[in-house]
């Protein structure tokens, strides 16, 4: 992975220094709480609804070891020994105090980490697939040219202030685990015709109030042309985006209102203007950058303590089976560790966990760690021979879910428990659905079913891609949600659709119960997923089953 250098390291210092002298303003009353937002935002850090809240960049979710332990000595030094892993492949500080804030930050420069342009209207953290440089599928390894955006975009003079936030997302592979149609700009590495290695660009995604599914703008972009295109699209956006409403100022809009076939125009105009200008330097950094992600030194053992295990051992089997992916070495799998643990919150993960994480990648790991958006850990490059040990460290941590894929690993926002802009709560909805299929011994029977949960609609829970989406929202100063069904995030995104009425907190559980049923009752075989009885029988039995009353009332 990549290591600061001594200019990385000079940046992020000084704006450390810069933030703590904000911060002692802040505090001596020389700056107003309206004067200190933006300047509290540029350094990550919001105000919520019972304290501030420190969001620290984990760019493109790849993490070190001691980097792990440092994020947990910092939870434990000036928070209440926890962190929350998000769907933006960052983790979050929910109980600093302000005077501590700088004493954070300075602690995440010591490891090669800060919190610069994790909020603001810039290019927030790109985010890549969870499984890069590991998975069999894989075209080729995306993070050097997540690494080359994060370094463009970082402090970019002409992208500071756009007319909204603006997200990338980047996958190496076909199969789309990075949700890249649901992105400001998201980047899928492709091969044309003769076998050269390109993007394809697709704009305009977006979930929030105004869900949309990305547009693509280029079907092939030759790799040498990723920044001075990518710069062409946020230069357009910047000149075009709208300033004087902020429900309508993101890309998506601007896509929607302009048509597709005039900003394709506009941007490939840009793009011819900037693509001289870059001169090779980009490439020169790029092949810098690709030193760093060279493939781990893989060792060659026998796979046969995995092999006894996975015989004997049902509960090793069970996590195995769920929590384990191919690897593009077959003597290795990758390993996702689950934060859903049943009844806990989603994407929590205690001091000590983390240490537990940071330990086994060190010992098993080759050094590496992954943050998921769906808010789970990866260790990426494990031996199918050490599987039997890190499974034992990680039952021991309370780690050991075998629940990935299914319908208790659910991605939830922190909702109202912590959120000043969220209308409902989602973490206790999560925890009750979670605990609820784990008392009915079903969620093995169920099968794949993803469900994200969200407590405004700004959708960071990520609903509208669920395959059951819940969307909690305020009725008169009431809790309702709203369901939605058939979303989907990866490369056959689609947006779902609502099934129809809210529900009462006390109803939303029942309501997804009903729903599992009506599914199990339907499906073709335990073959048919969710997602794929959905698609071949579209909405009405799902909508019978939520809404029995109104199936009676037709029949009366």
């Amino acid at each position: 992975m990549y290591s600061y250098n001594e200019f990385d390291e000079a940046f992020v210092r000084a704006r450390v220094a810069q933030f703590t002298h904000q911060v002692e303003r802040r505090i001596d009353g020389s700056l107003t709480e309206e004067e200190f937002r933006p300047l509290r935002l540029m350094n990550g850090l919001y105000l919520q609804l019972h304290a501030y809240m420190l969001r620290v960049a984990i760019p493109y979710g790849t993490l070190n070891p001691h980097q792990m332990r440092q994020l947990a000595f910092i939870a434990d030094s000036w928070d209440k020994g926890y962190g929350h892993f998000t769907t933006r492949q960052n983790i979050q500080f929910n109980w600093p105090k302000l005077p501590d804030v700088p004493k954070m930050l300075s602690a995440l420069a010591d490891v090669g980490m800060h919190a610069i342009q994790t909020s603001g209207n810039c290019v927030r953290n790109v985010t890549s697939d969870h499984f890069a440089g590991a998975a069999v599928d894989e075209i080729e390894d995306p993070r050097p040219y997540a690494e080359l955006l994060r370094q463009w975009s970082t402090d970019h003079p002409e992208f500071q202030f756009l007319p909204r936030k603006f997200k990338i997302a980047i996958t190496g592979a076909p199969n789309d685990r990075a949700v890249t149609k649901a992105h400001d700009i998201g980047l899928r590495m492709v091969k044309n015709a003769a076998g050269e290695t390109g993007f394809e660009v697709i704009v305009g995604g977006g979930l929030g109030r105004t869900p949309m599914v990305g547009m693509v703008v280029r079907e092939f972009l030759p790799i040498e042309d990723l920044l001075p295109y990518v710069e062409a699209v946020l230069s357009v956006y910047n000149t075009l985006g709208r300033r004087d409403n902020k429900y309508k100022a993101r890309i998506k809009i601007t896509l929607h209102e302009t048509g597709k076939e005039e900003i394709s125009r506009m941007v490939e105009e840009r793009f011819a203007e900037l693509r001289p200008l870059f001169g090779g330097n980009d490439q020169k950094l790029l092949a810098d950058i690709r030193e760093a992600f060279a493939t781990p030194a893989f060792r060659n053992a026998p796979t046969d303590a995995y092999d006894a295990f996975y015989k004997a051992d049902p509960v090793f089997r069970a996590w195995a089976d769920t929590n384990l992916t191919q690897h593009r070495n077959d003597q290795y799998a990758i390993v996702t560790i689950s934060l859903k643990a049943h009844g806990q919150t989603p994407g929590d993960a205690t001091s000590d966990q983390m240490r537990v994480m940071a330990d086994l990648a060190e010992t098993y790991g080759h050094n590496e760690l992954r943050i998921s958006h769906e808010q789970n850990v990866i260790l990426p490059h494990v031996h199918k021979g050490d599987l039997p040990a890190v499974h034992a460290a990680l039952v021991k941590a309370g780690l050991g879910t075998a629940n990935v894929g299914l319908i208790s690993d659910i991605i939830a926002c922190p909702g109202m428990d912590y959120c000043a802009l969220a209308t409902a709560r989602s973490i206790p909805v999560a925890q009750e659905i979670a605990t609820r299929f784990d008392a009915l011994k079903l969620e093995h029977d169920i099968g794949p079913l993803k469900i994200k949960i969200s407590g405004c609609i700004n959708a960071c829970g990520h609903h509208h891609v669920g395959h059951i989406g819940i969307l909690g929202l305020d009725r008169a100063g009431v809790e309702n949600y709203q369901i939605t069904l058939g979303g989907d995030g990866t490369e056959t995104a689609v947006i779902g659709e609502r099934a129809g009425p809210g529900f009462a907190y006390d109803e939303i559980v029942p309501a997804i119960e009903r729903l599992v049923q009506a599914y199990l009752e339907h499906r073709e075989g335990p073959e048919e997923t969710f997602l794929e009885a959905y698609r071949r029988l579209g909405l009405q039995p799902f909508k019978a089953a939520l809404y029995p009353a109104e199936g009676n009332k037709d029949a009366a």
